[in-house]
């Protein structure tokens, strides 16, 4: 059976259900992951886990060591990932609480280590990356979102900003014009480095508030983690779905 990596975001640092078997603390050539991988049983099935910004939260978006998390998540055994990310909602139908399985992504960070082919390398190596996500990983997200009966967008355009800010009016109904539907930190470079490394990779997101502009009202964050709080359930009852799929 394929071996799920789960890379939990903002909300999701502990998988609870999780029968922990142990904690790995590994090292790889690029530093040290965001925290240790935690191996054990979630929903009958061996899942890796990573909580993407560490365990307490302590690195902002634009300073996790993506390609440490994801090395290290191959070299534990992970076949597959499963990301969990907290975004903001520019399309209409993408209010707080509202889930969306994206199948394409823009990539406006900046200045993060976002490759493995960089350095002291033996030859250029450009890698296809048309369609960002795994389709057969995003249908298992999809059929399970289904299954549940959560709203949910099965397509959907991630907009990876830098962070750690929120954008601004202005900037959102940019990204809005460029045909992006969400609004996200950390997206990106990790979506590219699971290429790389020829992992499957999905995305499950969960919008916890209107972008900016989106609403009458500022953005706060005791908005964001109030539907944090409100999401996070069903989005292990939707992880929880895929892995006995």
């Amino acid at each position: 059976m394929t071996v799920y990596a789960i890379i939990g975001g903002t909300g999701l640092t502990q998988l609870e259900g999780l029968t922990l078997k142990d904690s790995l603390s590994l090292d790889t050539p690029y530093g040290a992951p965001s925290a240790p991988i935690q191996r054990g049983e979630f929903a009958g099935r061996e899942v890796l886990f990573l909580a993407r910004h560490g365990h307490p939260h302590r690195f902002p978006p634009h300073q996790v060591n993506y390609r440490a998390n994801l090395w290290a998540l191959k070299q534990a055994g992970a076949e597959a990932v499963l990301a969990v990310n907290a975004v903001g909602g520019i399309h209409a139908a993408m209010g707080s609480g509202h889930l969306c399985v994206p199948h394409q992504i823009v990539d406006y960070t900046w200045g993060r280590e976002h490759t493995y082919f960089a350095g002291d390398i033996d030859h250029v190596t450009h890698i296809d990356f048309s369609h960002p996500y795994d389709e057969v990983l995003r249908q298992k997200l999809v059929a399970a979102l289904q299954a549940l009966g959560h709203p949910h967008s099965s397509h959907g355009v991630y907009a990876a900003t830098q962070g750690p800010r929120l954008e601004t009016v202005a900037e959102i109904a940019k990204l809005e014009r460029d045909g992006c539907d969400i609004v996200g930190m950390t997206g990106m470079p990790e979506a590219a480095l699971a290429r790389e490394l020829e992992l499957p990779y999905a995305c499950l997101s969960l919008v916890v508030n209107p972008a900016a502009g989106k609403s009458s009202g500022i953005i706060t964050m005791a908005e964001i983690e109030q539907a944090l709080h409100d999401g996070i359930g069903k989005v292990r009852a939707v992880l929880a779905r895929v892995l006995v799929s």
